[in-house]
């Protein structure tokens, strides 16, 4: 699989892509995350112009999967309650990761193709979103705490670091 930027004229498949996960998401018991149309089509775009959205395709260039990466301090992360982040280190964000069903190991490339790039990374998601919490703790990712996001909810923040080994 192949993970590169998105392209505006992607931005059809990717509302798609979007639009089958937030179906998913009601039908996994996740009835109140990514509501009223949330990821808008204007946020994508803006992200798509800001070079942080990027897409999975396999080889053929079909795309299956979508997410949202920022290197850089994410503002809802300085107060963390319930725990605390495993380093405050320089470090990358994911959000909005998704795809359309149809291809496994979509959200491993992903969360990999992150890691390669930040050896330090940081994704949040809701508590009622088993499948996203399965697929972060399967990766190696560590449950840190509780962060609260813009409209004052919950998530369960994670992070995932690359350790150093020590030779003696």
């Amino acid at each position: 699989m192949e993970i590169r930027s998105t392209e505006i004229k992607d931005l059809p498949l990717v509302m798609e892509i979007y639009d089958y996960a937030r179906a998913f998401m009601r039908a996994t018991g996740n009835t109140t995350q990514w509501i009223d149309g949330y990821p808008s089509e204007v946020l994508i775009r803006q992200e798509i112009e800001e070079g942080h959205s990027f897409v999975c395709a396999d080889e053929q260039g079909v795309i299956s999967g979508t997410f949202c990466f920022i290197l850089g301090d994410d503002p809802t992360y300085q107060h963390i309650y319930e725990g605390a982040w495993l380093n405050d280190e320089p470090y990358g964000v994911v959000h909005r990761l998704a795809t359309n069903g149809t291809r496994k190991g979509v959200a491993a490339a992903c969360l990999d193709w992150c890691f390669q790039r930040m050896p330090n990374v940081r994704v949040d998601t809701h508590r009622d979103n088993k499948v996203m919490q399965h697929i972060l703790e399967k990766h190696g990712f560590q449950r840190c705490g509780i962060i609260y996001v813009k409209d004052g909810t919950e998530r369960i923040a994670y992070q995932k670091i690359r350790t150093m080994v020590v030779r003696e």
